[in-house]
């Protein structure tokens, strides 16, 4: 557990406003450079880069979350706060998320590593001397835990910073149905429905999709969504499968490369289920919980017509730390 301070000005301690306010003050997003990657499926994953690494220079990989891109709030403040540093920096697409549909029925998933493991190896072969840092964000903290945990040692992320991640997806989801959270339901339940939509618009992917176009409006929470459409389209067996393979809590305690666990204990997404106790948290993980920063939301000051954010700084501070301290450990 760590001991880092966040406090929020009197106008946003709100949960609602530090996760919707950053929605509605987005920063200008840099120019990006659009890298695709070919899967071993047949299907794609789009990079977006602000700058490639020079030779030994670390590269930043950012995961978005749940039906994010390189234009989400929080991927913009990172890539202007990258860009102001001189920071090498890649914004990893899960699949349908780039602005171009996907070429197989299945989709991304919050358990799903096997993407960005690809990814991860076609960074490291093009860039071999260069140290891989990466954030997760929400979903794509997730993402990120899981693969730490399955990888350990063999992760080939040296350092990473889960942010507002729903490490335990079965309670995130009850938590969602409830309260003014149902608001941030409907708003991503019904891109989801969407997306749906569209697979079952192409005649070649339609007879693979898990349901019918009738019934997709009837799948208004992410419980009734991950059951009818993620879980069989990802080879789960049932909801309940698929949380609790997915589920990044359980991979905290075996993360051998150094993490940083980022939770706000007022986040709307989520409830208590998502806290690790110690004994979850291996001696790789910081882990900061703060009273309040809602989701992915974390101001700290500025005004609410420009707001300034501990996260960003945060993020980037810790993953240079652990460069630094590589460093120092090797040479001694």
């Amino acid at each position: 557990m760590n001991t880092e301070t966040f406090s929020p000005p009197w106008w946003a301690k709100s949960p609602h406003v530090q996760t919707i306010l950053p929605v509605l003050t987005k920063v200008d997003r840099p120019e990006l450079t659009r890298q695709r990657i070919e899967l071993d499926d047949g299907d794609f994953i789009d990079l977006d880069w602000l700058a490639a690494p020079k030779p030994s220079q670390p590269l930043l990989v950012l995961l978005h979350g749940l039906e994010g891109s390189a234009d989400s709030h929080y991927i913009r403040r990172m890539l202007r706060l990258c860009q102001q540093r001189n920071l090498a920096a890649v914004v990893h697409h899960h699949r349908n998320c780039s602005g171009e549909n996907n070429r197989l029925a299945r989709s991304y998933h919050s358990g799903d590593t096997g993407d960005i493991a690809q990814v991860l190896a076609q960074l490291k072969q093009a860039h071999p001397d260069s140290p891989i840092l990466a954030v997760g964000y929400s979903l794509g903290g997730n993402v990120l835990t899981k693969y730490l945990g399955e990888q350990q040692h063999n992760s080939l992320i040296d350092a990473g910073v889960v942010v507002s991640a729903p490490l335990q997806l079965a309670a995130c989801a009850e938590r969602l149905k409830s309260g003014f959270s149902r608001v941030y339901q409907s708003h991503l339940i019904k891109q989801l429905q969407q997306k749906v939509h569209d697979k079952l618009s192409d005649a070649k992917l339609a007879s693979q999709m898990p349901v019918q176009a009738t019934q997709v409006s009837q799948l208004t929470t992410f419980h009734l969504f991950d059951d009818q459409v993620t879980a069989p389209l990802h080879g789960f067996n049932g909801v309940e499968d698929y949380y609790n393979k997915s589920s990044g809590l359980p991979y905290l305690q075996h993360i051998a490369k150094p993490t940083l666990v980022l939770h706000a204990a007022d986040d709307p997404f989520m409830n208590d289920a998502v806290i690790p106790n110690k004994s979850q948290l291996s001696d790789s993980v910081v882990y900061e919980l703060h009273p309040r920063g809602g989701h992915v939301g974390f101001i700290n000051g500025g005004t609410p017509l420009s707001p300034q954010y501990y996260l960003e700084p945060r993020v980037v501070d810790f993953l240079y730390s652990q460069l630094r301290y590589k460093r120092h450990a090797s040479s001694i």
